[in-house]
C-alpha cells in the first residue's frame, strides 16, 4: 500500500448502510467494494446479519457495514434481533448512508431516519434514480427529503448501474477520521468463507423459491473443507415443514439442482477456485421463534 503524504493523511472508518428493506443496500455495498459479499434478493429480510465489506485505496480504507432492513411489521424474535443489529451498528459508525428509493418515502423510511444519531455524519443516498423517467422530479424530491434532517450530503445514485458511486465515495471520504487501516489492503470482508458459502446458498434459495418459502428458512454449513485449491462444501437448507421441503427440492429434484449449480458458480467466482457442493434439505421447526435458537444459527 502506498504511504499517505503529509498533505493527504490516511483515513479509515466504518460506514453503516441503513434503510428500510429492499432499497438496494446490499447491491450498493457490493458495487462500492467491487465484490459480492452481501447477498441480494427481491425478498424482504434477505440480509439478516451485519455484513462488512472493505475497500482500500491509496489514502483511505472504507469499511462498509450492510445492515438488515429495519423491520416494523412484525414483532417476533427474529425481527427484534435484526433491529437490534441495526441500532447497535448506527451508534458505532463514523458515517451513515441513509438509503431510500428514488421517488418513494414512506413511514418505514421515516422510522429508520428517526433512529439515526444526530451526532454522526449522515449522507442521504437516493438509489434507483435510473428508474425515474422524468428526471425533473428528482431535484424537488431530494429537496423534500433533505429538509427532514441536516444531512452532510445528498447523492442520487444507481447502485446497479454504478451511477455516481465515485461521487458518493468522495463524499464519504470527507467524513472519515484520520486513522491507519484496520484490515489488510486485499481484504474485502471480515466474514469467513464458510459464512459466505451459507449466504450464497441462501440467496439462491430465495431466488428460485421466492415468496413460496417463509423467510425463516435458513442455511447451515455442516462441513467446509479445503483441499489445495478445491473447497468441499456440505450445506443443509433448514425449513419448517415437509411441504416447504418439497418446494425446495422441486419436481424430480430440478429446483434443488438449479440452486446448487448457481450457488457453486457464485462460490467459485468469489473464492477464485473450484468448489464441490452438496446440499440437503432438512425439516427443523421453530429455530427462529426464540433468541436461543437464533444464536445457535449465528444471529447476534
Amino acid at each position: 500500500m502506498t504511504e499517505s503524504t503529509a498533505l493527504s493523511p490516511f483515513r479509515c472508518g466504518y460506514i453503516a448502510i441503513v434503510g428500510r428493506p429492499n432499497v438496494g443496500k446490499s447491491t450498493l455495498m457490493n458495487e462500492l467494494i467491487g465484490a459480492k459479499v452481501s447477498i441480494t434478493s427481491r425478498k424482504a429480510q434477505t440480509t439478516r446479519h451485519r455484513i462488512t465489506g472493505i475497500q482500500t485505496v491509496e489514502d483511505a480504507q472504507f469499511v462498509y457495514v450492510d445492515t438488515p432492513g429495519f423491520q416494523t411489521r412484525h414483532s417476533n424474535a427474529l425481527n427484534k434481533t435484526l433491529n437490534r443489529t441495526v441500532t447497535t451498528t448506527l451508534t458505532a459508525s463514523d458515517v451513515i448512508l441513509f438509503v431510500i428509493e428514488a421517488g418513494t418515502f414512506g413511514q418505514a423510511d421515516q422510522q429508520v431516519l428517526d433512529l439515526i444519531p444526530k451526532n454522526v455524519p449522515c449522507i442521504l443516498v437516493i438509489n434507483k434514480s435510473d428508474r425515474v423517467k422524468d428526471k425533473a422530479v428528482l431535484l424537488p424530491f431530494a429537496q423534500q427529503i433533505a429538509a427532514k434532517r441536516d444531512f452532510t450530503g445528498v447523492v442520487p445514485v444507481s447502485a446497479k448501474l454504478r451511477f455516481q458511486l465515485d461521487n458518493l465515495q468522495g463524499e464519504i471520504k470527507k467524513h472519515l477520521p484520520e486513522n491507519p487501516p484496520v484490515f489488510g489492503e486485499d481484504d474485502i470482508t471480515d466474514r469467513s468463507e464458510k459464512f459466505l458459502a451459507a449466504e450464497i446458498v441462501r440467496e439462491k434459495l430465495f431466488r428460485f423459491v421466492g415468496d413460496e418459502l417463509p423467510y425463516t428458512s435458513t442455511v447451515l454449513i455442516e462441513k467446509f473443507e479445503l483441499e489445495g485449491n478445491l473447497r468441499r462444501v456440505f450445506a443443509a437448507i433448514l425449513v419448517e415443514r415437509d411441504t416447504h421441503k418439497s418446494m425446495v427440492i422441486g419436481n424430480k429434484g430440478e429446483r434443488l439442482k438449479d440452486i446448487s449449480t448457481q450457488a457453486r458458480l457464485d462460490m467459485e467466482r468469489l473464492f477464485g477456485g473450484p468448489v464441490y457442493l452438496e446440499i440437503w434439505v432438512k425439516v427443523k421447526s421453530g429455530w427462529a421463534d426464540n433468541e436461543a435458537g437464533l444464536r445457535a444459527y449465528g444471529y447476534e
